[in-house]
């Protein structure tokens, strides 16, 4: 996949910024230089390949530092609550913005 500087005016355009004719050529070729990365990449056969969780994995044994899920502060909802304008079964209430 390649972009055409017409794909770079219209994200350029969708993002409100004012590329200039030679920062647009360079956009285009940056991006074309990633998905040319990206095609290399996906052409590589991985099948059997098992996913690392971390890079790191690939040259040393990882043994992912978990700590007990447990709660270490207590529940001051209402408190933190009391100073809201409205509020309902523990939520916030805000006014409606979107219509």
């Amino acid at each position: 996949m390649s972009l055409t500087s017409q794909d770079i005016d219209r994200i350029a355009n969708l993002a409100r910024l004012a590329l200039a004719p030679e920062e647009g050529e360079r956009m285009r070729a940056q991006i074309n230089g990633f998905f040319s990365i990206v095609q290399a990449m996906q052409a590589v056969d991985t099948t059997g390949i098992e996913p690392m969780a971390h890079p790191v994995a690939a040259i040393q044994d990882i043994t992912l530092r978990l700590r007990p899920d447990v709660a270490s502060e207590p529940n001051q909802r209402d408190l933190n609550q009391r100073s809201a304008p409205a509020v309902e079964r523990g939520l916030f209430l805000v006014p409606k913005v979107i219509e």
